[in-house]
């Protein structure tokens, strides 16, 4: 038999800290959880065990407490988010069928100690899953280690047998006693022997054997003077170590493995319990069934109703789908693709679905009108919906309700809004009575809808769902079909030209190297940069040398070869993930067609992926060159629009601090505003470095920025950026409040919130560790004004697509990126569009400081952009 022996408070421990702090919508903290089971999980697929014992140490005391009163003294204890997830990991392993052991007066190294110690004795093997070195000194030829650590900030785990703890301290496993015994345990506080350190422990007991040897003969022993001094006065020090360091054989747990064997367990259990933690992934990664979770009862608190049993049937013509929608009131609305094709319909009406696949000769037409009967439908991917009605040349109307929409509006931490999690989590018990897919989403709409909407209006977010992500599906969906034309013959050439610069770069860096060598591996570029040329080296890994990008930077006026190594890597990435990555990425039409994601980012910010148009380099002139190769077809131009500095005007209304606000209203440049007021100077006197350095306090502030991180940003000491927050603090005195109260806001409620009622959990302003509670602050003090104008941006598309369908024209908006629009116009409209775009866009919504837009106008991106 195969058993698994788990140290689990230790790796409960390892993994609260090395997970952030997550959290279900109730505030139930599951960071330890997910980590932990994750480990476990890792095991189960690597080792295949029999049978489990999860070692846990209960909180009286050991008889090492008795023995010696000292022992642990110090440590602190456990933090309430983690002793919060303890009896659930307890419940869900018993629910899993594993063996959870636990033994009065003694520690859960004792229960791993005595089942190792059993196993040696029989043809069982034990593999013991801990954190804590201390379990070295059971490895065996049948017991066997998996440590679990941390190399370079990423989880690693060592496998130890006999030879591989030989090799790497230089002594035996049981060895280990008696090197403890010496050197001590600072986290446990066992003392040890006074200025004996773990070198000096490993070379006595090496070559002496053990404590015992050591002090039976330790007039004679070939050491040093003031060792052997030391070990003397040390010696009651050193046996009570050796008792407190040694893991018993002897704990009074059963030695009967059969008693450790996995058994069936309560997988329903198990799998109620990770849905109510919301822990849906680890339920698909532990192999369980969503659907074995008993059922709730009947709660009008929850809207839960009992489960009903929606019937389905096939129909196979356009004029049996007419029959259905033109008899019903509201409908739930679920098309299957395959790629960009739908292959499968089903339109429930909430206790009949009917279905039809691309085998019906009428497919397109029943799809055609699904789409387009004006009558109120839910669904779970509108822009899907809506673009393939674009590309199909279908209308699509009616459009009520997006699940998936709602799923983010409601918790946009969530990993997934698929229709089957959405369900688990609001559905009322309607049950699919096929295994159609199309059907089952049709009945899981059905099951989500009212519960969701419900939810939706008690949040006060029913603007956010309605007014502005929802039509907002139908504007990306636009954007998504008509793409943007690109100059591939440019592309190629840009990147020939990149690719020479490289190569001439390459041979520069090789000469004054000395030698070729491979400049992308830091290992190599390490031994070029410190060990060959000599430059002071800043950091140094695990692995080496670090040659990071800050360390180069610290570095680039040191040696001419630092600036050649970062412009490298500037071109090299350039070239490879902007040049023949967007090659790529470009259709047969000569445009590419991005994918707009809006359930991706916490804030609500929109993302972009095939190609990733958010990220088009602009920092650098070559990469802002990328922009030429974007361009209008011939006879349209672009009509580019950014807001200007819309997170600080948000920040102003928000905070209602009247300095900012007043800076805003009269037009002044407001990092110039922020130079006079922060250094005591007239506006006529503020220095082009002291307005710079005000505008790196003015974005900085509302992202929590520390005066070690702001010297590091604008080039001073750490007292003066200090000082420049404290006095930006001190005459925006409303920015102060702001960052004060918004912080109290979300400790009180949990979350923190836009101006348009989009919220972001917060647990991390709840935890008792103080570097995860200034993340917290630091996001509390950022979502709302970055979420907000996330918010304005998309009210403003929608504004603006509403607005050029209006008025007839053949303009259309084709990307966003951030806080920016671009419209490709017929020339003939480009004027108008520019107006209606500015209009729009500055008046999407009324702020207490007037919103700027700058419009431009141009052949390709570079040129519009202005």
């Amino acid at each position: 038999m195969k058993i698994v022996a788990v140290d689990s408070n230790s790796i409960l421990n390892r993994a609260f800290y090395g997970v952030r702090l997550l959290s279900n919508k109730d505030g139930v903290y599951t960071n330890a959880i997910h980590g932990f089971m994750n480990i476990i999980a890792k095991v189960i697929d690597e080792i295949k065990p029999d049978g489990f014992a999860f070692a846990f140490d209960l909180p009286a005391p050991t008889f090492r407490h008795e023995m010696y009163g000292e022992y642990k003294a110090g440590r602190k204890g456990m933090p309430d988010e983690l002793a919060m997830q303890l009896p659930l990991v307890k419940e869900l392993l018993s629910d899993l069928g594993y063996a959870i052991v636990e033994c009065p007066g003694y520690e859960a190294d004792d229960i791993l100690g005595t089942l190792a110690h059993i196993c040696d004795g029989t043809e069982n093997e034990c593999v013991v899953v801990t954190g804590d070195r201390d379990c070295l000194q059971l490895v065996s030829d049948k017991v066997h280690i998996r440590l679990a650590s941390t190399k370079g900030g990423n989880p690693v785990v060592t496998l130890y047998d006999p030879d591989t703890v030989r090799e790497q301290y230089g002594v035996t496993p049981r060895q280990l006693i008696e090197v403890k015994a010496l050197m001590g345990d600072s986290s446990d506080n066992i003392p040890g022997v006074a200025g004996i350190g773990e070198k000096t422990a490993l070379d006595l007991i090496s070559r002496f054997d053990g404590v015992d040897y050591i002090y039976e003969n330790l007039e004679t022993l070939d050491i040093k003077p003031g060792v052997r001094n030391k070990l003397r006065e040390g010696e009651e020090s050193a046996r009570i170590s050796r008792k407190l360091g040694e893991i018993v054989f002897d704990a009074p747990i059963s030695n009967d493995m059969e008693a450790y064997r996995i058994r069936e367990g309560d997988p329903g259990g198990a799998v109620g319990l990770l849905k109510r933690l919301e822990m849906y992934k680890l339920i698909e990664r532990l192999g369980l069934d969503l659907s074995l979770s008993p059922a709730p009862s009947a709660n009008s608190q929850t809207g839960y109703i009992p489960p009903k049993l929606v019937t389905a049937r096939p129909i196979t013509s356009l004029g049996e789908m007419k029959a259905f929608m033109e008899a019903g009131e509201r409908y739930y609305l679920a098309p299957e693709y395959e790629g960009d094709i739908p292959v499968e319909l089903a339109v429930c009406n909430g206790g009949e679905a009917v279905y039809a696949d691309t085998m019906c000769l009428e497919f397109q037409a029943m799809l055609g009108y699904a789409l387009a009967v004006d009558k109120p439908k839910i669904v779970a991917d509108a822009k899907a919906i809506y673009r393939q009605g674009l590309m199909d040349r279908f209308p699509v109307n009616g459009i009520i309700f997006d699940a998936s929409l709602a799923g983010y509006i409601l918790n946009p931490l969530s990993k997934s809004y698929d229709l089957p999690r959405l369900a688990d989590e609001y559905g009322n018990g309607v049950q699919a009575p096929l295994n159609v897919p199309s059907v089952q989403s049709a009945v899981n709409l059905s099951a989500v809808h009212e519960r969701m909407q419900a939810e939706i209006e008690e949040n006060k977010q029913q603007f956010l769902l309605h007014e502005v992500e929802l039509p907002l599906a139908r504007v990306l969906a636009s954007m998504e079909v008509l793409g943007f034309d690109v100059d591939t013959d440019g592309i190629r050439a840009f990147g020939q030209g990149l690719t020479a610069e490289i190569n001439e770069l390459e041979q520069t860096i090789y000469e004054e190297a000395g030698e070729p060598f491979n400049i992308n591996s830091p290992k190599q570029l390490g031994h070029i940069l410190f060990e060959k040329l000599g430059l002071p080296a800043k950091k140094k890994t695990k692995s080496g040398y670090s040659t990071s990008a800050e360390v180069l930077e610290e570095l680039q006026y040191d040696h001419p070869i630092i600036a050649r190594v970062l412009e490298y890597r500037q071109l090299s990435k350039l070239n490879s993930t902007y040049v023949e990555g967007l090659l790529k990425e470009v259709d047969a039409d000569g445009r590419v067609h991005t994918r707009f994601n809006q359930t991706e980012t916490r804030t609500g910010r929109i993302s972009s992926t095939e190609p990733n148009m958010q990220n088009i380099p602009v920092r650098t002139e070559l990469g802002r060159e990328m922009r030429r190769f974007f361009h209008a077809t011939p006879g349209k131009v672009l009509v580019d629009a950014d807001y200007s500095q819309i997170e600080l005007r948000v920040l102003a209304h928000i905070a209602e601090d009247a300095n900012m606000l007043e800076a805003f209203r009269e037009g002044a440049d407001i990092h110039t505003i922020t130079a006079s007021q922060v250094f005591g100077v007239p506006v006529e006197m503020v220095t082009p470095k002291m307005r710079s350095d005000s505008k790196a306090v003015n974005f900085g502030i509302v992202y929590g920025i520390s005066a070690f991180s702001l010297s590091k940003d604008i080039g001073v000491t750490v007292r003066e950026a200090k000082k420049y927050i404290d006095d930006y603090l001190e005459n925006f005195s409303g920015v102060r409040d702001y960052m004060h109260n918004t912080v109290e806001y979300g400790k009180s409620h949990g979350y923190v919130k836009t101006l348009f009622g989009r919220r972001r959990k917060l647990p991390e302003l709840a935890a008792s560790n103080r570097a995860q509670r200034a993340f917290g602050e630091r996001v509390a003090m950022n979502m709302p004004i970055q979420g907000t104008a996330a918010d304005i941006i998309k009210i403003a598309m929608v504004k603006v697509y509403q607005r050029l369908e209006r008025e007839e024209m053949e303009s259309r908006l084709i990307l966003q990126v951030h806080d920016e629009l671009i419209i490709e116009a017929p020339e003939r409209e480009a004027e108008r569009a520019a107006q209606i775009l500015k209009e729009e866009m500055e008046n999407a919504v009324s702020l207490n400081t007037p919103l700027v837009v700058d419009v431009n106008m141009g052949t390709d991106w570079y040129q519009a952009k202005g």
